[in-house]
């Protein structure tokens, strides 16, 4: 398999892209001067949709208590409007 070259994508394109496939960055940055090593960055970061994340079983957890909260919130407020 080949790659291609869209050279007419656009960023819309793009992000659909990343949402859909994800994307990581891994990333060491060290800031030196005079050679002398001061501040190190090590950054590891996985970027998509959250469907693409649940797919690869990332952030599980978290949508399901994102999903929960959502739910009691909602049921509160269906609670409310039949109080009034």
């Amino acid at each position: 398999m080949e790659p291609t070259r869209d050279l007419h994508g656009t960023l819309s394109d793009l992000l659909d892209r990343v949402l859909d496939k994800g994307l990581i960055v891994n990333a060491d940055i060290i800031i030196t001067v005079s050679g002398i090593p001061l501040i190190a960055v090590n950054l590891r970061a996985a970027i998509a949709g959250i469907e693409t994340m649940l797919q690869y079983g990332v952030m599980t957890d978290w949508d399901e208590k994102t999903r929960a909260r959502e739910r009691e919130l909602r049921r509160g407020h269906v609670l409310l409007g039949a109080k009034q």
